[in-house]
């Protein structure tokens, strides 16, 4: 018997399940951000779980209220990045606490770090002398990328936050998305993390349907898993590289849910099911350059599928 006071232990998914072999694999695998969040999404959910991803969240920030120190595991080194500060964001946002104080002094970073016309560069010449993956360039002057501000806006969007710095970012982002006449996954996605929280409901409906169509006409869908071949892999990418509908559609209230048949939608989603490793992680799907990324970003692609196949309603256990 246990005794007196002593706290109750975590519940623990059915041995065997998608979930339990997931958890088993984040405990051996994950950094420990990873290990809180998957605390929070999968096994409490509680405010103490919301607390604890928020503290191991914060060992990420630097004095400038930017995000480093390989938070997205392709830049590494201390320095703030964009892209790490739009991950952390997106830490935030999914445990409820992408709001007040601690998103001001985020937008001040994201202010101090802007192009010229308001948006995000997608890494700033800081990275320079550290390690990054070399499908990320450095060079002095980065242009506006829409891959690194369209989700930063979204987000802020869906969570009411008003700062100055949103308004010429998404002007921004209307201009690129509306004039996006060719494009890839990565960007595509971007898209409609932009367009899914764009406050202009209207005008987002249009332009996600116009995207849709781009989306099947240039084949950035895989929409036959059994037939990766017909399906061509977008230039820069690695081998194998392929993007399905749940990578665009990551829940059923996506504006992109609309651009894929339900018979498109259920094979992406058994074929994400059916991905899982033996180890119980998923793969990584884009090119791997360093042991030590790969390892760290496998937890996080765990996470992420879990999450889009419990939106979607499937059983995970």
């Amino acid at each position: 018997m246990a005794e007196s006071g002593a706290s109750a232990l975590p519940p623990t998914p059915p041995a065997h399940t998608p979930l339990a072999r997931a958890e088993h694999f984040v405990w051996l695998t994950a950094r420990v951000l990873e290990q809180r969040r998957f605390e929070y999404h999968f096994l409490h959910g509680d405010e103490g779980d919301a607390d604890a991803v928020e503290t191991a969240l914060a060992a990420y920030r630097n004095d400038d209220e930017g995000y480093g120190h390989a938070l997205e595991p392709d830049l590494r080194g201390p320095v703030s990045q964009p892209l790490h500060t739009a991950h952390a964001l997106s830490v935030l946002d999914s445990i409820g606490r992408c709001g007040g104080q601690r998103v001001d002094r985020v937008c001040r970073y994201l202010t101090s770090v802007s192009t010229a016309d308001g948006a995000l560069p997608a890494v700033a010449p800081g990275q320079r002398g550290y390690p990054h993956a070399p499908f990320v360039p450095v060079v002095d002057d980065p242009p506006s990328e829409l891959l690194a501000t369209g989700p930063v806006v979204g987000l802020l969007h869906r969570n009411e936050v008003w700062h100055a710095w949103l308004f010429r970012a998404t002007d921004f982002c209307w201009q690129a998305v509306e004039s996006l006449d060719k494009s890839h996954p990565y960007e595509v996605e971007a898209a409609v993390a932009f367009l899914d929280s764009a406050p202009d409901r209207p005008r987002a409906e249009a332009a996600a349907d116009r995207l849709g169509r781009l989306v099947r006409e240039h084949r950035l869908a895989v929409l036959d898993p059994q037939r990766l071949d017909a399906y061509p892999v977008a230039s820069g990418y690695a081998p194998g590289e392929h993007h399905f509908p749940y990578d665009y559609a990551r829940t059923p209230g996506s504006l992109a849910r609309a651009w894929f048949t339900d018979e498109e939608m259920s094979r992406s989603l058994d074929f994400l099911a059916g991905d899982q490793r033996e180890d119980g992680g998923w793969p990584v799907r884009w090119r791997t350059w360093a042991p030590g990324t790969a390892l760290e970003c496998r937890p996080m692609v765990t996470i992420e599928a879990l999450r889009t196949l419990r939106a979607h309603g499937r059983t995970i256990g």
